[in-house]
């Protein structure tokens, strides 16, 4: 979950590594650290917090180096320290090491190298591979990685620099994504594509178990058996522009304005209203294999799991197959059924590189299972270990706290959902009526952002000094609970917990009084009624409620004590609109707080590591 960056052949090397870094800084920001190869040696600075306490600091080193790494942290072995900051160093500081991932067995590396007299400086597992390099270093930087990675176990994504091979940057990756970016007289990696994009368009994803060698004039890639790979160079399509922030405050606010048109891009070219049809390029499944379809598996972390739970409502109602949602840290471990061609598994990822989520997709294909994926990054690991998937199209997404991200995986969801349904006998009434209502949910989100804002902008006022929260949902909304509490809980630090509306009366109910809000989704749809009466029940014991509700039904604002309204529409679609106001409610209370939005504590962006 940390980020990498680090050039070779760039004169304003320190600028670079900065700008890397801040655009990397939602995958970690616990300390950051920069280690250059100058005419002088190897001179590094790290600091602890966010990039911009390390770039205060960062005046101590030269502008140009002629290879260079940094990194930004999200913490798992050793507290957040100085010492623990990345880089990494031998023990006469020649080698530099920056890491993303986890030594599975560093200590039983590091109580052999201790026993050979190697002085550990730190308490992370990273420490290990710069002192394993310098073990096995007999001029050839490349060779030595090579050797060193092959003795690790776990994750990782590595860039290593020698004062003796002043242009080299050897790189290596195993379960943690590296990226080179490609350039005339020099050359990039990076953990993520924004950190290169203002340099080049041009980038190589490295693959597992590949180690590649960076100089300003080119770049070499191998195997760990040595064998040298010809890579595809691919073309980024998205302009730097795309990933700022404009005139909002925050990321996180700007993409949950981005929705209306990231759904129209997930959507762009998928729905065909003049055929009756809907075109998936990705899932190559033929009739056949639709037809022999007897369940489901949707497979996800976090957001992306709440989006998969609208899915399983979606399949098992339209095309009558069951299915289920799964967390994928749980799914591996529990030696789960995968019937060869009687299942087929969706892996749900924004990043297309989640930890969990990957290893239960290999488990699937250990297995012998079908497996699908839905994720936001072309090219990442999911995207290409699936056997085939649909690409969501959302655009970059910065904000730790996911927004645009979960409503394009609900829409790519509907649309897979619609495209099996074609072939499982849905009604072709049902089946238009779900494309028109689809068109017509971007210009709906934008009625709900442009009317609610300061209406929730007030209600976040009154939440400042809450302790705790409940949200409830029925149907299609209890996924949407879940997801505003999710959002809630991330940015503002409140306590707040989703439940099926109808449990609050098996156990929630006792925390219920004046001081406990309850934020209740409450759409004019066919549990409508069933969640009035949950309403009263709060109400009858003095619980403050926020209730989202359809435009035009009145009835609410005579109980609630605050409604946030949303358009009509049907109710399958419906998540797509009721989860807006959530997002936008935890941003403003967050806001109200004085809190880091869009780098809440203790996250990440993308969960590499188990």
């Amino acid at each position: 979950m940390c980020g990498i960056v680090g050039c070779t052949g760039i004169d304003d090397t320190r600028s670079f590594l900065l700008g890397g870094l801040k655009m990397l800084e939602y995958r970690g920001y616990d300390s950051a650290g920069i280690a250059m190869v100058t005419s002088k040696g190897l001179v590094s600075t790290k600091a602890i917090g966010h990039v911009k306490d390390l770039e205060a600091a960062a005046h101590r080193l030269p502008q140009r180096g002629t290879a260079s790494i940094a990194h930004t942290r999200w913490a798992t072995h050793g507290g957040v320290t100085e010492a623990n900051a990345h880089p990494h160093f031998d023990t006469h500081r020649k080698i530099a090491v920056v890491h993303n991932g986890i030594v599975e067995n560093h200590t039983a590396l590091r109580t052999l190298l201790e026993s050979e007299g190697t002085v550990f400086a730190s308490e992370t597992d990273t420490e290990v591979i710069a002192h394993l390099i310098a073990k096995l270093y007999s001029g050839d930087l490349c060779e030595a990685v090579r050797l060193a990675v092959r003795e690790i176990r776990g994750t990782f994504g590595i860039a290593v620099i020698h004062a003796d091979e002043p242009d080299v940057i050897i790189i290596a990756r195993m379960g943690s994504p590296l990226v080179i970016g490609v350039g005339k007289g020099f050359h990039l990696v990076a953990s993520d594509v924004p950190a290169v994009m203002g340099r080049t368009q041009n980038v190589v994803y490295l693959n597992d178990g590949e180690v590649a060698k960076l100089t300003p004039d080119e770049y070499q890639v191998f195997s760990l058996e040595k064998t040298p790979i010809n890579p595809m160079v691919h073309s980024i399509d998205q302009k730097l522009e795309s990933i700022e922030r404009g005139s909002f405050a925050h990321y996180m606010l700007k993409e949950i304005f981005d929705q209306p048109r990231s759904l129209e891009n997930t959507m762009r070219g998928r729905l065909k209203p003049e055929t009756g049809d809907v075109v998936l390029g990705g899932p190559a499944l033929t009739v056949e294999q639709i037809l022999e379809i007897e369940r489901i598996l949707f497979v996800a972390c976090g957001t992306s799991l709440h989006a998969s739970m609208i899915g399983k409502y979606l399949i098992e109602e339209f095309v009558r197959i069951p299915a289920e949602a799964e967390h994928a840290s749980e799914f591996r471990y529990r030696n789960p059924i995968v019937r060869r061609g009687r299942d087929l598994s969706l892996f749900i990822s924004q990043s297309g590189e989640t930890a969990d989520t990957l290893a239960a997709l290999r488990e699937v294909k250990r297995k012998g299972g079908r497996a699908m994926g839905i994720c936001n990054v072309v090219n990442s690991s999911i995207a290409r270990e699936v056997e085939s998937g649909i690409y969501t199209h959302a655009g970059i997404e910065i904000g730790v706290a996911s927004t645009k991200a979960f409503t394009a995986q609900v829409t790519a969801i509907a649309l897979f959902m619609l495209w099996v349904g074609r072939v499982r006998d849905l009604s072709s009434y049902v089946f238009s009526e779900l494309i028109e209502e689809l068109y017509r949910i971007p210009a709906k989100m934008e009625d709900i952002l442009f009317n609610s804002v300061e209406p929730i902008k007030s209600i976040a006022d009154e939440l400042l000094n809450a302790k705790n929260m409940l949200y409830l949902g029925r149907g299609y909304n209890y996924p949407v609970a879940l997801e505003g509490a999710l959002k809630m809980k991330e940015i503002s630090y409140i306590h707040a917990e989703g439940y099926p509306a109808a449990e609050m009366k098996h156990g929630p109910i006792a925390l219920i009084d004046e001081n406990m809000p309850v934020v209740v989704i409450a759409p004019k749809d066919r549990t409508y009624s069933k969640v009035l009466s949950n309403i009263q029940e709060i109400k009858a014991r003095k619980g403050y409620i926020i209730a989202v509700t359809t435009e035009g039904n009145r009835e609410l604002e005579k109980i609630v004590d605050r409604v946030i309204y949303v358009p009509p529409v049907m109710d399958p679609l419906q998540p797509l609109l009721t989860v807006v106001p959530l997002q936008l409610l935890a941003y403003y209370v967050a806001v109200g707080r004085g809190l880091s939005v869009d780098k809440p504590r203790n996250l990440a962006k993308s969960v590499t590591v188990e």
